[in-house]
C-alpha cells in the first residue's frame, strides 16, 4: 500500500537520512562555570608559603578534574581555572571581571537625580520611537497562497502530546498542524502534559477556541476532537495502547515520509508524545503555510481569556492618557532557569537553587556541571530586573509620564525589587491592577491562561521589551510583525553591553543616554527583518507568511471569521 502525501515526497526504500541536528547545537555554546566550591587562600593560620602550597595544590586538582570532564569530548578546557586564578571561583578578593557582578543599584544611585531632572517633559520617546518605511511594509497573505483544494482520503490519525508552557505548547500545535498536512493525516486536538514547571492542568479548550481552531483550518488540514470510538475500540479503548514513537529533535519532512507515513499507513493512528521541536525550521512552503495559517490565525484564545484580555487592554489604553504605553516580562522562574546573581546573597542563591531543583529536577545538578553566574551575565543571557528595564528606558527618553505594563508570573520578591522601578514610572501596571480579584479568580492556579492575558496584552502595546530569551518574547514579536505591517516594535537590548554600562558606577548620565538611545535605533532598525534559513518563522514571518503591500494589491483580507 502506497500512501498520499500531500507533498508529493515519494517513500523510498532506501536508507532514511537523519533529521538535521538542533540549531541550538550547530554552534559551540560559552561554558558557564559555576559558583563557590573553591575556598580561597589556604586554609587556615598558616604562614605565607604553606598558603601557597594549598593553593597550588588545589589549582592541580580542579585542572585535573576538568581535564577528565572534557577529553572525553575531544576538548582540553582551560578556561574555568583561568577564571577562578582572577576570583570568579566567588572567594578571593581580587576584580572582577567587568560586567560579571550585579551593580546596578549603585548606578542607578547616581543616575536617579539627572532621571528626575527630566521628569514630566513635554516630548516622549513614545512619540518618535519607531520609523517604519512605507515601501518595505508587509501584510499577510496566508490565504493566498494555500489552495483550497477538497481534502484527499485521510491516511490516519495523528495525536501528539505538546509540553512546557503556553508557548511551548502553541509551537507544537503548529508544528503538528504542518505534519498532518505533510502526511494527510486527520489531526486529534492536541493534549497537553502537565508540566514540573508551570503545572497547569489546563486542556486545549481551556486556553484556545476549540471550534475555531477546526473551522479555520477545515479546507487545509482536518481536525476532530477526540479519536472515533470504532478507533479506540481497536486499541482497547486505551489511547496509550497506540504506538509512541520516538522522533528525533527536528527532523525533516523526508524523515516523517520514511519513517513515520508507514507507521501511520499500517496502525491507522499514531502518537508523538512529547512533540516539542520535532519539526525543522526549514521544510517546503506549503508546510511553512500550514505553520503560518495555524499560528497567526487558527490559534486563538479561549472566549473568556479573550474577554477579559480586551477590557485590561482597553483599561490600560485608558489609563495611558496620551502617552502610550510599554510592556515587559519579568518572571523568577527565568531568572532560576537562567542561574544568574543577582544582590540577594546567599539567601537568593540558595532560594533559586530550591526553585531549580523543584522544576527542573536534577538539570543543574549533573556531575561534572559548572556554573558560574558572572561568565552567564558577561555573556548576556541574564534577564534584566524591573530596575535595570525601568533605567534602560529613562535614558532611552520615556518619561515618568509613560504607563508601563509588566508581563509576569510570581517576581522574585516583587516589593523590593518592583520599588525602583515605579519609581521611576508611576504609572505602573500589572494583571491584579488591571483586573479585579473576582475577574482573575477563574485563571488563578493556570499559568498558561494567565500568560494568555499577559501575552494579549503586551501584543497590542505600542512598545514590547524583550527582557529574556524563551518562547515568549519570540512568539510576540513574530505576532506583532504579523499585526504591524512587518515591524515587531520591539526593544531588544544588547544585555551584553548593558552588563558592562550596569557594572559602571562612575559613568555619566550624558553617556548613558547616548548607549541608550543607539541601543533604541538598532532596535527600530531591526524591527523588519526577513527569516534566515536557520530562524523561525514564529518569530521572522517575513516572506512565508506575509508579503509586500505592492504585491497584495488589496488591504489584508486574511482574517478568518466564523459565522
Amino acid at each position: 500500500m502506497h500512501g498520499y502525501s500531500r507533498l508529493g515526497i515519494s517513500r523510498s526504500n532506501g536508507g532514511v537520512s537523519s533529521p538535521p541536528s538542533s540549531p541550538r547545537f550547530r554552534h559551540g555554546r560559552t561554558k558557564t562555570g559555576g559558583g563557590g566550591g573553591f575556598g580561597a587562600g589556604g586554609g587556615g593560620g598558616g604562614g605565607g608559603g604553606r598558603g601557597q602550597k594549598l593553593h597550588s595544590f588545589v589549582e592541580r586538582v580542579m585542572f585535573v578534574f576538568v581535564s577528565a570532564v572534557f577529553r572525553r569530548r575531544g576538548l582540553l578546557l582551560f578556561a574555568p581555572l583561568r577564571w577562578w586564578r582572577r576570583g570568579g571561583g566567588g572567594g578571593g578578593a581580587e576584580t572582577q571581571p567587568p560586567g560579571s557582578v550585579y551593580r546596578s543599584p549603585e548606578v542607578f544611585e547616581k543616575l536617579w537625580a539627572f532621571m528626575e531632572g527630566e521628569s514630566n517633559r513635554s516630548h516622549n520617546a513614545l512619540m518618535t520611537v519607531w520609523h517604519p518605511k512605507p515601501h518595505q511594509s508587509w501584510k499577510p497573505c496566508v490565504n493566498q497562497r494555500i489552495s483550497a483544494a477538497e481534502l484527499p482520503k485521510s491516511n490516519g490519525y495523528f495525536i501528539i502530546e505538546a509540553n512546557g508552557g503556553l508557548n511551548q505548547q502553541r509551537l507544537s500545535i503548529c508544528d503538528a498542524v504542518a505534519v498532518a498536512g505533510l502526511l494527510n493525516a486527520t489531526l486529534v486536538i492536541p493534549m497537553f502534559h502537565l508540566n514540573s514547571v508551570w503545572r497547569d492542568s489546563s486542556k486545549f479548550g481551556d486556553i484556545f477556541d476549540e471550534e475555531f481552531f477546526i473551522y479555520a483550518l477545515r479546507n487545509n488540514v482536518n481536525v476532530i476532537r477526540e479519536l472515533p470510538g470504532d478507533v479506540l475500540q481497536r486499541f482497547d479503548n486505551n489511547i496509550s495502547n497506540i504506538v509512541n514513537l520516538r522522533l528525533k529533535a527536528w527532523s525533516s519532512p523526508t524523515y516523517y515520509i520514511q519513517k513515520v507515513l508507514p507507521k501511520l499507513l499500517q496502525k491507522g493512528a499514531v502518537r508523538v508524545a512529547p512533540f516539542s521541536n520535532r519539526l525543522a525550521h526549514a521544510v517546503p512552503s506549503d508546510s511553512q503555510s500550514l505553520r503560518c495559517l495555524a499560528n497567526f490565525e487558527a490559534l486563538r484564545f479561549s472566549d473568556p481569556i479573550r474577554m477579559l484580555a480586551e477590557n485590561m487592554v482597553d483599561r490600560m489604553i485608558k489609563n495611558s492618557s496620551e502617552s502610550g504605553e510599554i510592556y515587559f516580562s519579568a518572571s523568577s522562574d527565568m531568572v532560576a532557569f537562567s542561574c544568574c546573581m543577582y544582590d540577594g546573597g546567599e539567601e537568593e542563591k540558595h532560594e533559586m537553587d530550591i526553585a531549580r531543583e523543584r522544576g527542573w529536577r536534577g538539570k543543574f545538578n549533573k556531575r561534572g556541571r559548572i556554573i558560574r553566574p558572572g561568565a552567564i551575565r558577561m555573556d548576556g543571557k541574564c534577564p534584566l530586573t524591573p530596575l535595570e528595564v525601568g533605567m534602560m528606558l529613562r535614558g532611552m527618553g520615556f518619561d515618568n509620564t509613560t504607563s508601563v505594563y509588566v508581563a509576569a508570573g510570581k517576581i522574585y520578591k516583587a516589593e523590593r525589587y518592583m520599588a525602583p522601578l515605579r519609581q521611576m514610572f508611576p504609572r505602573l501596571e500589572t494583571k491584579d491592577t488591571l483586573a479585579s480579584p473576582e475577574e482573575l479568580a477563574p485563571f488563578k492556579g493556570h499559568s498558561s491562561r494567565l500568560a494568555a492575558l499577559d501575552y494579549t496584552v503586551c501584543l497590542h502595546s505600542e512598545v514590547f521589551v524583550t527582557t529574556q530569551g524563551g518562547n515568549f518574547p519570540h512568539f510576540l514579536m513574530g505576532h506583532r510583525r504579523y499585526l504591524y505591517g512587518g515591524h515587531a516594535k520591539t526593544i531588544k537590548p544588547d544585555k551584553r553591553k548593558l552588563a558592562l554600562l550596569f557594572d559602571s558606577p562612575d559613568i555619566s548620565w550624558d553617556n548613558f543616554k547616548s548607549q541608550m538611545q543607539d541601543m533604541l535605533r538598532h532596535s527600530d532598525s531591526k524591527g523588519s527583518e526577513l527569516r534566515k534559513p536557520s530562524s523561525s518563522l514564529y518569530t521572522f514571518p517575513m516572506p512565508d507568511c506575509m508579503c509586500k503591500q505592492a504585491e497584495t494589491g488589496i488591504d489584508n483580507g486574511n482574517t478568518t471569521k466564523l459565522d
